[in-house]
């Protein structure tokens, strides 16, 4: 607009010089020189229409630029106060405490989860310090806190601190923020939250207590296995010489009156001495096994790369030994290394190795075989035989002690041998179980936590 002003003078000044001309140019006396004239005043017009309707255009697009800067700063304005509007919804959602302090602690920002927490209006608290709604015990360690911030010591900062709220309750929150600057070259404030962690810390509180009364009560009760050990231990030594002195006297009069009243013994009476002598030979192979089971409870397992074929075939080779007559097959797979303790797993080898070997002694051609089996992540080993076999409606008591399935008229044996093995078992982590039906023989499985 401005570029068109300094040709306006020029222009005005040519209108009215040429004005009168235009008038008088018929009275001229002097024709040509009115027309002359007229065309002047004619240029000047159609240079001045043009330049009128530029001035006139930048002038409107000038006021249309202006209404889109208008209209372009109202939006932003609204924008604006939109943005801000859904940030404070969002602050004051929150289930967490949003604060800001200055250099000095001073609370200058809080969100309404303060009011909520602890009692206290946001007004109010506003101004004061942080620390002077905490707990005394926990104020010097959030000074510490806060100096740390304001010296740039640390950037942020991690705590559980107890709150004191407005009726008197004493809350636990957990408190995080970090360090941050205004751009005035002040000290930095804090800028963070406080969450409300008392139901949790009541949980762990709690469970301390329960596990210190725990710990209180394995103490306890170790104290009365150890003292029950001793007993049994004391028990076992009484079992093992004074028991055992009793039964050797009953067997060697037993022995004694055979020798000297052997040409006077009626058929009855000599079967009764020898039904005594086998008596007390049963009840100190019961004693023994009785101080065996005992010691197993108490002696420590000490785990080994142990090859179970290897402990098999030399269990084989003694049952070989003291039967060579019998005919038996056996099938061993090779190589089955387990971690565990040696001298155990040859009392479970040897307990079910033997009575596959006794319960299968009816047979023309006995079969025992033992291996092992992948079932998912674990092996699984077995012992089977193609024996006597057992009703599986009284496998419940296979592993108890002095439970038999079998009468001595049968099988001899004291019922001690599975009850022995399920304990090895089970001190490896081990479970054990088997199959069978009577007369088709029988399969002992078992594993091993190695």
């Amino acid at each position: 607009m401005k570029r068109y002003v300094s040709h306006l003078p020029a222009l005005a000044l040519a209108a009215v010089a040429l004005h009168p001309a235009m008038l008088h140019a018929a009275d001229a006396p002097s024709a040509p020189y009115a027309w002359f004239a007229g065309a002047v005043v004619l240029a000047a017009l159609i240079l001045a229409v043009p330049l009128s309707l530029r001035i006139l255009r930048d002038w409107q697009i000038a006021s249309l630029q202006r209404a889109d800067d208008d209209t372009e700063r109202q939006a932003t304005e609204r924008a604006l106060r939109e943005s801000q509007a859904r940030y404070q919804e969002v602050v004051e959602s929150v289930n967490e405490v949003i604060l800001r302090t200055d250099a000095s602690g001073r609370l200058t920002f809080l969100n309404s989860a303060w009011e909520r927490i602890s009692g206290y209006p946001v007004a109010v608290s506003l101004g004061k310090s942080l620390v002077d709604f905490l707990h005394p015990d926990d104020v010097p360690a959030a000074r510490e806190n806060l100096r740390r911030i304001a010296a740039g010591e640390c950037a942020e900062t991690h705590s559980e601190l107890r709150l004191r709220t407005r009726n008197g309750e004493v809350r636990w929150i957990e408190a995080a923020g970090r360090a941050v600057h205004d751009g005035n070259g002040d000290p930095p404030g804090l800028a963070g939250t406080l969450d409300d962690i008392s139901a949790r810390k009541v949980a762990e509180l709690t469970l301390k207590n329960i596990n210190q009364e725990l710990e209180t009560r394995v103490r306890v009760r170790t104290a009365e296995l150890e003292a029950s050990n001793r007993e049994l231990e004391a028990f076992s030594y009484s079992v093992s010489h004074d028991l055992r002195a009793p039964l050797r006297a009953i067997d060697g009069f037993a022995r004694i009156l055979e020798e000297e009243l052997e040409d006077r013994l009626e058929p009855s009476s000599r079967a009764h001495l020898e039904r005594i002598r086998k008596a007390t030979d049963r009840m100190s192979q019961l004693i023994d096994d009785l101080i065996d089971l005992a010691r197993l409870t108490r002696q420590p397992v000490n785990r080994e790369l142990v090859d179970l074929s290897g402990i098999a075939l030399q269990v084989v080779d003694e049952l070989r030994a003291e039967e060579p007559e019998r005919k038996v097959e056996v099938q061993i797979t090779q190589r089955m290394q387990v971690n565990a303790d040696r001298n155990l797993m040859r009392i479970v080898l040897e307990n079910l190795l033997r009575n596959a070997w006794k319960f299968s002694a009816r047979q023309p051609v006995a079969h025992i075989v033992f291996r092992a089996e992948r079932d998912g992540e674990r092996r699984v080993f077995s012992v089977s035989d193609n024996g006597a076999g057992f009703d599986m409606a009284f496998a419940a008591n296979l592993f108890r002690p002095f439970h038999r399935l079998h009468s001595d008229s049968e099988f001899a044996g004291t019922g001690i041998g599975l009850a022995t093995v399920e304990r090895v078992i089970a001190r490896h982590g081990g479970l054990i179980w088997a199959q069978s039906r009577p007369g088709e023989g029988a399969t002992f499985y078992f594993t091993l936590d190695s």
